[in-house]
């Protein structure tokens, strides 16, 4: 990770690191002289943060927590302790919760591109795409599927067929991981000034093509593991969420492999994904159609002729009622619960 400007003005480097209007707009005239920071790394007691003067680290004031800070986060603190002022509105950011939990997991802010990893082999599972999609779209970034170990198959074709069916206007690209020509392919997304992330499941190349997008100077590699043949398991080889600097002039949030994406408050990152069955919705007789078995129903109709895919259609199902279940809802006391009525 670079310390600093190499050359040119502070606000050239903040330009490089993601500072736009969105954020300057945010500032008070009393707040110019702090400093513009962007989170690094989130720790349990700790903030790092990259500034124009090199990479430091933050002081918390009195009784401040870092559980609300994600990586890619825009703060401003005082340019001679370092303390922290205040965490500037996000454009963007990607959150999930865990099983169990009410609070989200931040996993990185301000993303212009979420690449989705995922591989030319057993660990490709068009189910656990649309998860991802799904929390793209309610993130607000753009989603991008990668396929990696492209060179491992006779032909990959197969692979994109059924990656781009499952968004529309979905942009699929293969690469070999290790290969320099990956940064090439997905140079579009790496410029000065964006930010993207990468997300899937382990064992797909997530480390492998950070490093490769990092190029030769990166100081510290993310560690790669093997995976096991037979069934494409990898090992958990990152296991905290960091910002890197990328050869191509942006910046990259990297974070650990997901065993289970559980969906929630995503219901508008559903709708997005699921356009087709969405846009037929209101063509149905009843109102409160739910397209399992009412007469007059246009998406039935649309799995009768062909038109939409059944297993498409049973995916939505499940991916609504999970969002619904584990979506936390406010009760007339203000208490947070889930949506789960009974135990499935």
């Amino acid at each position: 990770m670079p310390t600093g400007p190499a050359d040119g003005a502070p606000s050239d480097f903040l330009a490089g690191l993601g500072w736009s209007e969105f954020f300057a707009e945010q500032l008070t005239p009393d707040e110019t002289g702090f400093v513009r920071a962007r989170i690094s790394a989130v720790h349990r007691t700790r903030l790092t943060a990259v500034t124009p003067a090199g990479q430091v680290r933050l002081a918390l004031p009195p009784h401040a927590s870092t559980a609300g800070f994600a990586v890619g986060d825009w703060v401003l603190a005082d340019p001679q302790t370092h303390v922290l002022h205040r965490r500037l509105e996000r454009r963007t950011l990607i959150s999930r919760r865990l099983e169990g939990s009410r609070v989200p997991q931040l996993t990185g802010a301000n993303v212009d591109t979420l690449f989705i990893v995922t591989s030319c082999n057993a660990d490709f599972n068009p189910a656990r795409l649309e998860r991802y999609l799904a929390l793209a779209n309610e993130a607000g970034t753009e989603p991008v599927i990668v396929l990696t170990k492209a060179d491992t198959v006779e032909d990959a074709a197969d692979f994109v067929r059924q990656a781009a069916a499952l968004q529309r206007g979905l942009v699929v690209v293969t690469l070999n991981a290790r290969s320099p020509d990956a940064a090439e392919t997905l140079a579009p997304w790496c410029g000065p000034g964006q930010t993207v992330a990468l997300i899937g499941s382990s064992g797909v190349g997530k480390s492998t093509l950070l490093n490769t997008l990092a190029g030769p100077g990166q100081e510290r590699p993310q560690e790669t593991g093997a995976i096991r043949e037979h069934d494409a398991k990898g090992r958990h080889t990152t296991t905290s969420r960091s910002l890197h600097a990328i050869a191509a002039g942006g910046w990259v949030i990297d974070s650990p492999g997901m065993r289970t994406l559980h969906v929630s408050d995503s219901e508008g990152g559903i709708d997005t994904l699921f356009a087709e069955i969405i846009e037929l919705a209101p063509n149905c007789r009843f109102r409160d159609c739910t397209h399992q078995h009412e007469p007059g129903c246009a998406v039935l109709a649309a799995v009768e002729a062909g038109t939409l895919d059944p297993e498409r259609l049973a995916r939505w199902r499940k991916l609504r009622d999970e969002n619904r279940d584990n979506t936390p809802v406010v009760s007339h006391r203000g208490a947070s619960t889930t949506g789960r009525s009974r135990k499935r």
